[in-house]
């Protein structure tokens, strides 16, 4: 597959990979409500006196969203190793946004629209393009639709009561 060539099923089972990395998290808190959420940062603060990512990076969203990724993985054909390798690296690019996020003086879950969305996509899809047999034009769409995705069921699913805020 050149990097000018796309793959349609593939962008669908990247994407399909991304929306469990990205649900699994809600829904578990959906469930759970307060239940077993430890931060990821054990509240931790950097230097500049804020939190590293906050309160709503819990260990519980992530090891909800690393199961999940890995099992609609396997159920998608993928080798299960790509799908939790997928959901480490997505819940990494998460962190990442929400670490930075933290930085810029955002509080958190606040919107930072293409933050919110890019480095969680990029980074697994990126890093794993050989496995889930990717071209270049495919990891463009896929952000693009991932993004679009985010902007259109967030406001969807705040209405539902599943989300706590439209975005």
């Amino acid at each position: 597959m050149t990097a000018l060539s796309w793959c349609l099923y593939c962008m669908i089972q990247a994407i399909a990979l991304l929306v469990a990395a990205n649900g699994a998290p809600v829904l578990i808190n959906k469930a759970l409500g307060k239940r077993w959420t430890w931060p990821v940062d054990n509240k931790l603060e950097w230097s500049d006196g804020r939190r590293l990512f906050g309160n709503t990076k819990t260990w519980r969203g992530l090891c909800s969203a690393i199961f999940c990724t890995t099992l609609v993985a396997f159920l998608s054909g993928i080798e299960p190793l790509t799908g939790l390798l997928f959901g480490v690296l997505t819940m990494a690019g998460d962190l990442l946004a929400s670490f930075i996020k933290r930085r810029m003086g955002c509080n958190e879950s606040s919107r930072a629209r293409g933050l919110d969305t890019v480095p969680e996509s990029l980074l697994p899809i990126f890093l794993l393009k050989e496995p889930l047999a990717l071209s270049l034009i495919d990891i463009i769409v896929i952000v693009a639709l991932f993004f679009l995705i985010e902007e259109l069921i967030s406001p969807v699913l705040y209405r539902l009561h599943i989300r706590k805020r439209p975005y």
